[in-house]
């Protein structure tokens, strides 16, 4: 395993940069590919000897944020550092762990389609391993964002013991359900978001309707030059998954659709892009424990939603995608061969239940992505993780509240603030 660190100062915060060279395949010493992690480990100073705090970014296929002040990036940065040196870790494929690109295609989509299959959680877990081994901790603490709560789930399934706490935001995701589950209920808490919204500007659903005309016929074109197809259209709703996305929503829909404020705002409105090729080719896979999805979203649409096109989707990734997305184009044919892949169990429920884990995790009431009705089957095998069920955020409550703070407070036994 080759090793590098390097020791950088950021205005209040001290940041060190350690790269490891790890097996692409975990467990296989016949396979001598390898790839790069980087992780950063802030410190404010005198925090030099706090424990470890990981945090496990959402996506999948994001990096993990970047650290400047300690009051500004991330949101929860101050609130973290005040008890934990925090690592910053770059998932497999993300940032500057060997990030994959466009320039993988090269290779041939059956090639790089094998590739992205070692890129779960479960492999995740190994490099957070191999980084806790690098650090010398003994044990550290996580906090997990949406799929970052995936894999703090898969960690405990194979290496709790290596866990102080766990803190889990969004990210207690089902455990022995098939993806189309999951994507059913995701329609259920998006038809009611969407009605909620019309209720609060009834007049938008006339303008969204418009819209969908306008995009039927060919009419919404993208800087990019994407033709912007009525599914595409409609996953804009995805924002209304965040504390202020209604915002973004609102502000579509009172646009002139012909103009460039309208076109350049969709264009980045819309999930799924091609700064991150991974988040969309592999999306589906984050809730296939032990299934192939086969294009679960699509499949599991309900009736009313092909029939009222105003009703708005989230992350719910269309097959058609591949075809009118100019930045997903080139990765249809590895995005249809992981469609088809049968992915393994991730999760040990019986390993869970026996981790003893202790922490706290938060749940949202009307999160459109992870449903709680599911969380709260997951928060069952872990009487140790203090539960926080409210209805006060939505699944971004990390980033613009403090639920980060509320958690350490329920972790240590304090009242909520």
């Amino acid at each position: 395993m080759i090793m590098t660190t390097v020791v950088r100062k950021l205005l209040d915060l001290t940041v060190e940069e350690h790269t490891l060279t790890v097996p692409l395949v975990w467990g296989d010493p016949a396979d001598s590919r390898t790839i790069d992690i980087f992780a950063r480990v802030v410190a404010r100073e005198g925090g030099e000897t706090l424990p470890f705090l990981v945090f496990l970014q959402g996506g999948p296929g994001h990096e993990a944020p970047r650290p400047f002040h300690s009051s500004t990036s991330p949101a929860w940065l101050d609130e973290a550092l005040a008890h934990y040196r925090l690592v910053l870790l770059d998932q497999r494929g993300t940032g500057r762990s060997t990030p994959v690109g466009d320039h993988d295609l090269a290779r041939g989509a059956e090639a790089v389609a094998e590739q992205l299959t070692h890129l779960r959680a479960d492999s995740i877990v190994r490099d957070c391993e191999a980084i806790r081994e690098h650090l010398g901790a003994a044990t550290w603490s996580v906090l997990g964002q949406s799929f970052g709560g995936f894999t703090t789930l898969a960690y405990l399934s194979t290496d709790a013991s290596s866990l102080q706490d766990v803190f889990i935001t969004g990210g207690l995701s089902a455990i022995g359900r098939h993806p189309d589950d999951v994507y059913a209920l995701c329609y259920e808490k998006m038809r009611t978001t969407s009605e909620r919204y019309y209720r609060r500007f009834p007049e938008h659903r006339d303008a969204m309707r418009r819209l969908v005309d306008l995009a039927d016929a060919g009419d919404i074109v993208l800087p990019d030059g994407e033709v912007v197809s009525r599914s595409r259209l409609r996953s804009m709703g995805s924002a209304l998954g965040t504390n202020d996305g209604w915002q973004t929503v609102w502000s579509l829909l009172e646009r002139d659709p012909s103009s460039n404020a309208f076109r350049h705002d969709l264009m980045h409105a819309m999930p799924f892009d091609g700064r991150n090729p991974l988040y969309f080719a592999f999306h589906e896979s984050s809730y296939a424990d032990g299934h192939a999805t086969r294009w679960s979203a699509e499949r599991t649409e309900p009736s009313d939603f092909r029939d009222d096109p105003t009703l708005f989707t989230g992350e719910h990734i269309r097959r058609d995608w591949t075809e009118t997305v100019p930045a997903f184009r080139p990765w249809r044919d590895v995005t249809l061969a992981l469609a088809e892949y049968e992915w393994p169990s991730i999760y040990d429920a019986e390993a869970i239940a026996a981790s003893g884990a202790t922490g706290a995790a938060a749940v949202y009431v009307d999160d459109v992505y992870v449903p709680m009705e599911f969380s709260l089957e997951t928060a069952r095998l872990l009487p140790g993780v203090k539960l926080w069920v409210t209805s006060e955020h939505e699944h971004n409550g990390l980033r613009s509240g403090p639920v980060l703070s509320r958690l350490i407070d329920l972790a240590q036994g304090r009242r909520l603030r």
